[in-house]
């Protein structure tokens, strides 16, 4: 959970002088040997990107699912500034030393970072996941799992249950952050580097896929920088027949309008359905490097059939550090 960049350089230097006149200098100790099975550094990968569009005949469903909402792509924001933030750590080793490398060991060190989302408003109901990323209870999420709510609880994976309310919203990169109230001592998630990410990583996903809460599924990063296109209109997140989107210079579930906005996700095999939006594609040191977010599913496919068939989308987490101030600071709320 990519699609981001950054680099540098060095100076050269001429030959020394050396006076043919001068000593010696002196026999140095021979270097050290280097530790038994230790082998050379390998070489920095070249993040592989995948086509800009996918040319299949195939349609994204959000990976959220509502009340009145076949099926849609959902997104995520930001929360408060106040209590412990999550850490966040390009190589922080999350899980422990006993586990490291498993998908147990990522399950049981990040599960307790998750959250389920249920959001009520005038027009239906929707169901998705959350990050929680601070002690006292900031939890990011999508914005279509909250767009338009008039009310949000939260269940966390103790089995407390908290109402909510939304801090800030990006409707352009479908994140949005959410509140608990009287929210204490919550374990907050790592957030990692999704620049580092490359095609073929093993990943772990975690969320409340058709409300059940804690689901674990794993895979690997399959692509990186694909386009995904959503309607900005926020009335559109629950509404009947689906979120509006489109992949591929294909339209799917309504027309998106006029107002879209496009975003680079990372795209994964780890299995995903309706109700993982919003929750986590998780590195296997534990941290997040994904907002999951959408999936594929046939097109034509009704919510009863809808599901898992290899193809989904997380928004790369730096996108979300890079939000979170604004999202905290109230942004389209």
């Amino acid at each position: 959970m990519s699609e981001n960049p950054r680099p540098s350089g060095f100076p050269e230097y001429g030959p020394h002088q050396v006076n043919p006149e001068w000593p010696p200098p002196p026999a140095h100790a021979p270097a050290a040997a280097e530790p038994a099975g230790a082998g050379p550094t390998a070489p920095a990968h070249r993040r592989s990107r995948g086509p800009a569009r996918l040319l299949v005949a195939v349609a994204i469903v959000a990976a959220a699912v509502g009340g009145t909402t076949a099926y849609g792509v959902q997104e995520l924001t930001g929360g408060s500034s106040t209590g412990v933030t999550a850490s966040s750590a390009a190589e922080t080793d999350v899980v422990p030393a006993s586990l490291k490398g498993t998908v147990a060991g990522v399950a049981k060190s990040v599960s307790p970072s998750i959250v389920e989302i249920k959001a009520a408003s005038s027009s239906g109901s929707a169901t998705g996941s959350g990050v929680i990323v601070t002690e006292d209870g900031e939890v990011v999420t999508n914005n279509h799992v909250v767009a338009g709510a008039s009310r949000v609880q939260v269940r966390t994976h103790d089995g407390k249950t908290y109402d909510a309310r939304v801090v800030g919203t990006d409707s352009s990169k479908d994140l949005a952050l959410i509140k608990l109230e009287d929210a204490s001592g919550l374990k907050a998630a790592t957030l990692g580097d999704s620049d580092g990410v490359q095609v073929g990583d093993q990943v772990v996903a975690i969320g409340s896929p058709e409300g059940l809460t804690g689901t674990v599924t794993s895979g690997i990063v399959s692509a990186l920088d694909r386009d995904v296109t959503v309607s900005t209109d926020e009335s559109q997140g629950q509404r009947g027949g689906g979120w509006p989107f489109e992949f591929g210079g294909r339209q799917f579930n309504g027309d998106t309008g006029g107002s879209t906005t496009t975003y680079k996700a990372i795209q994964t095999d780890a299995s995903l359905n309706p109700g993982n939006s919003g929750g986590a594609l998780i590195d296997m040191n534990g941290n997040i490097i994904g907002i999951n977010s959408a999936m594929y599913a046939p097109s034509g496919a009704e919510s009863s059939t809808a599901g898992s068939v290899g193809l989904g989308f997380a928004i790369p987490v730096n996108t979300l550090k890079a939000d979170l101030p604004d999202l905290r600071a109230g942004a389209g709320s």
